[in-house]
C-alpha cells in the first residue's frame, strides 16, 4: 500500500468507523448495517487495489469515520453540533493501534490471524457477509488470537447490550475490523508520531473526502 496522507487518512477513518460501530452496539444494541458490512468487508476483501478498495471503492461508505476522525482529532472539546468529545471512541482508537503494532511484532499470533481470516473467506461461499455465522468466525479469531496478547479493550456501554451474545460477536468482529484499519494505517506510513505531527493535515484531508461527496 503506498504511503502517502491520503491512504493514511483512510485508514484512520475507517479505524474511527469501526470504534463507531463499537459504541452503537454498547450503547444502543444495534448498528448501522451499512457502517458495519463496510467495515467487516474490509477484513475479507483480498482484491483490493487500493486503500478504498478495501471499502466497497467509495469514499461515501466511510462518510461516519471522516466525520468522526475530524471530531476526534480537533482541539476543541466539543464537536461542531456542540456535543461534549466522545473520549471513549479516541481510548478504543488508540487501544487497537498500539493492539496492532503488538500483533505485527508476533508473527505466530499475526500467522493465526491470517489463517482465520483465510477460512472465515472460504464461508462466504455459504454465508452472506452479514451472516452471523461470518461474524461469529471473525469474533472467535479476535478473541483467540489479538484479545490474548493484550491488553483488553474494555468495551463500556449498556450492560444488558454487551451482556448479549450477538452484540458481543458484532463488537469483536469490529475490533477486528479495527484492527485490519490500524494494519493499513502502518502499510500507509502511519505511527504515533505521524498522528501528532500530521493531526491538521489530516482533518483538512479529511474535509477535503467530505467536501467531495
Amino acid at each position: 500500500m503506498e504511503s502517502n496522507l491520503n491512504n493514511r487518512t483512510i485508514a484512520l477513518a475507517a479505524l474511527f468507523q469501526c470504534v463507531e460501530g463499537v459504541n452503537q452496539i454498547a450503547n444502543k444494541g444495534q448498528v448501522d448495517e451499512a457502517l458495519y458490512s463496510t467495515c467487516i468487508k474490509s477484513i475479507l476483501e483480498d482484491n483490493a487495489d487500493t486503500a478504498i478498495d478495501l471499502y466497497g471503492g467509495s469514499m461515501a461508505n466511510l462518510k461516519t469515520g471522516l466525520k468522526s476522525m475530524m471530531y476526534q482529532l480537533g482541539a476543541g472539546q466539543l464537536t461542531p453540533e456542540g456535543k461534549p468529545k466522545d473520549m471513549e471512541a479516541t481510548r478504543y482508537a488508540l487501544g487497537l493501534l498500539h493492539l496492532e503494532k503488538k500483533l505485527y511484532n508476533n508473527q505466530d499470533v499475526f500467522n493465526e490471524v491470517l489463517t482465520g481470516i483465510k477460512k472465515t473467506q472460504e464461508k462466504l461461499d455459504f454465508f452472506d457477509l452479514d451472516h452471523e455465522n461470518i461474524t461469529a468466525a471473525l469474533a472467535d479469531i479476535y478473541a483467540n488470537t489479538i484479545s490474548d496478547i493484550g491488553p483488553k479493550i474494555m468495551v463500556k456501554g449498556e450492560q444488558s447490550h454487551l451482556a448479549n451474545p450477538k452484540n458481543a460477536a458484532r463488537i469483536r468482529a469490529l475490533l477486528l475490523a479495527g484492527i485490519r484499519a490500524a494494519l493499513l494505517w502502518r502499510q500507509a506510513g502511519g505511527s504515533r508520531w505521524k498522528l501528532l505531527w500530521e493531526r491538521g493535515k489530516l482533518q483538512k484531508q479529511a474535509d477535503s473526502f467530505l467536501l467531495q461527496l
